[in-house]
């Protein structure tokens, strides 16, 4: 095994995550598939084909490099969304190639419309609208002055959605703000529709949004963690399944599609009263046969797991001991049969029937579901099963 671990993406999960979703949105309302972030750690290279094999034929990204990656490996007839960064000269291979990208701002605006002069092939923009998250957007002065531009620049830009993205849609905190926004954008909405500047798709939902507000998916939804089988948050759940099921437990609709797996290095007999790794942060209480397993913080295990986390080393849960190193942990094995030089380790996934979740990875060090899976490093293998 040349790399340390593998990741392995569950196809059949990721089916039946999408089937759920599709069926909740109805056929009237166009999948996006949110693949930002190397597709959550899951790989644009995998994901993207996959989405295509089940039907998906639109694909969100953040950024051009994204962008550019996703063109690489997509099929004719599948749509690039550019959601944030793109510099004025990667506009032109975004023009070429067909990729839509939103504008936020008078100066993007006015050099895709260069870059369509330049490319002779009409930009393909999405208006973003300021609503009430205050990152990017365009409040209602500024929204009248792009569209005199747009109108005036009409025979190179096409105008194909106009979108905003909800500050917290997930948590009940945010109520009061997520239904404020919804009004502010029906308000801009009627600026363009007043403006004689034609459109394509209304979309502002996210998989939070898209399931606590159902009125928000509108043309388009832009499902992110949602299809990769988890929940925005615990609330998202209890919302969707708990309360719609008379508050029965109800089986998760969602699966998680990726596990995360390595194996034992190596396996040693420490005795008592000794420090296990740098420093002094563990001590041995009795004889304990220690594993190294060779994933560590540059792999995407957090330091702060150690003395804290745990993995499944041969169907069993065993505890992180001494400080997460750079490129190895060091597991407690002391109460597992047989295990040797080789033996299977599953740090996110399924093993003798005991879970290991991403949200209780995520949880043990306060980071978020989304983060721990965008730290995952790209060049680990993954492979779909």
């Amino acid at each position: 095994m040349y790399h340390t671990s593998y990741i392995e993406l569950d196809e059949k999960a990721y089916s039946r995550n999408l089937s759920y979703l599709k069926n909740k949105f109805g056929p009237d309302t166009v999948f996006s598939s949110v693949i930002k972030g190397n597709a959550y750690g899951h790989g644009i290279e995998h994901m993207l084909p996959l989405g295509e094999k089940y039907g998906i034929r639109h694909f969100s990204v953040f950024s051009a490099d994204e962008a550019l990656k996703a063109c690489k490996v997509r099929s004719e007839g599948s749509e690039i969304m550019i959601m944030g960064m793109i510099d004025d000269p990667e506009l032109e291979w975004a023009v070429s190639n067909g990729v839509s990208f939103y504008v936020f701002e008078q100066g993007r605006l006015e050099a895709a419309a260069q870059a369509a002069r330049k490319t002779g092939r009409k930009a393909r923009i999405h208006i973003e609208f300021e609503t009430g998250m205050y990152r990017t957007g365009f409040e209602k002065p500024e929204l009248k002055k792009a569209l005199d531009f747009i109108y005036e620049n009409r025979e190179h830009i096409t105008v194909e959605g106009l979108c905003t993205h909800y500050a917290g849609a997930e948590s009940v905190s945010n109520y009061l703000r997520v239904k404020k926004q919804i009004k502010v954008f029906g308000k801009l909405l009627k600026v363009v529709q007043q403006s004689g500047v034609p459109y394509g798709k209304c979309h502002t939902a996210c998989s939070a949004a898209a399931i606590r507000y159902p009125k928000t998916t509108m043309d388009l939804v832009r499902i992110g963690i949602a299809q990769y089988g988890l929940w925005p948050n615990r609330e998202t759940f209890m919302h969707d399944v708990v309360e719609k099921n008379g508050n029965e437990i109800s089986e998760n609709p969602l699966q998680r599609v990726i596990s995360w797996k390595s194996q034992v290095m190596s396996v040693k007999e420490v005795p008592g009263n000794r420090f296990i790794g740098y420093g002094s942060s563990y001590l041995t209480n009795d004889t304990t046969i220690m594993a190294t397993v060779p994933v560590g913080y540059t792999h995407g295990f957090n330091r702060s797991l150690s003395n804290l986390g745990r993995v499944l080393v041969n169907g069993k849960r065993v505890p992180v001991i001494g400080l997460v190193n750079m490129n190895m942990m060091m597991v407690d094995v002391t109460q597992v049969q047989g295990v040797q030089k080789g033996s299977r380790v599953v740090i996110i996934g399924t093993d003798g029937g005991i879970d290991l979740t991403i949200g209780s990875f995520a949880e043990l060090t306060n980071r978020l579901n989304y983060e721990t899976l965008a730290r995952l490093p790209q060049d680990i293998p993954r492979y779909i099963v």
